[in-house]
């Protein structure tokens, strides 16, 4: 499908602008980034159970919520900071998911090497066939089913194999762009 420019995406990010510019400038783009990638993991952790389209909408209240998600700042978050980040409308006010984050935060800065050396050590070493339709995108793996026994050995939190799997797909560890997608070819690890 193409949206208005003419251009073929996948078909879920025709449908809002939020959407398309995610798509388009940063779905299954690579990231090497500890704080890019906490960022993300745990924008994933909150979108559990919702549309990503409400995380999207809220990203900018979370990055001000999360001390921009730096690691060791989060890490710091006391039972103040909690109720503080229960009370803010801009986010969303789940305490599973606050602690989840704080406790994440402090896990990573726990690790004997970078989040980012981690993360990506679950990235597939070879590429699957470009998946032709939605059904043909995988909800788990056993990269991401790895991955979330490993994170959650370590204490992280939310982070299951389905969880994992949109991080993967998101922070381009995997490209889960349709073959007829305009982004698919110019998506480089």
């Amino acid at each position: 499908m193409a949206v208005s420019d003419g251009r073929v995406r996948c078909p879920w990010a025709e449908s809002t602008p939020e959407y398309t510019a995610y798509h388009d400038d940063e779905w299954g783009r690579p990231v090497r980034d500890d704080h890019a990638l906490f960022e993300r993991l745990t924008l994933e952790a909150f979108q559990s159970g919702l549309s990503w389209l409400t995380i999207l909408r809220k990203r900018e209240a979370f990055r001000r919520a999360f001390a921009d998600f730096d690691i060791a700042a989060v890490a710091a978050y006391g039972e103040s900071d909690v109720e503080r980040l229960l009370g803010d409308v801009g986010i969303v006010r789940n305490r599973a998911k606050v602690n989840a984050a704080i406790a994440n935060a402090r896990a990573a800065t726990a690790l004997d090497l970078p989040l980012t050396e981690l993360l990506w050590s679950f990235a597939p070493t070879t590429s699957r066939p470009a998946p032709q339709t939605l059904a043909d995108v995988p909800a788990i793996t056993p990269e991401s089913t790895a991955m979330a026994k490993a994170l959650k050995a370590r204490g992280f939190r939310f982070v299951g194999p389905t969880t994992a799997y949109a991080l993967m797909q998101a922070t381009g560890m995997v490209n889960d762009h349709l073959g007829s997608c305009w982004v698919r070819d110019r998506v480089a690890k």
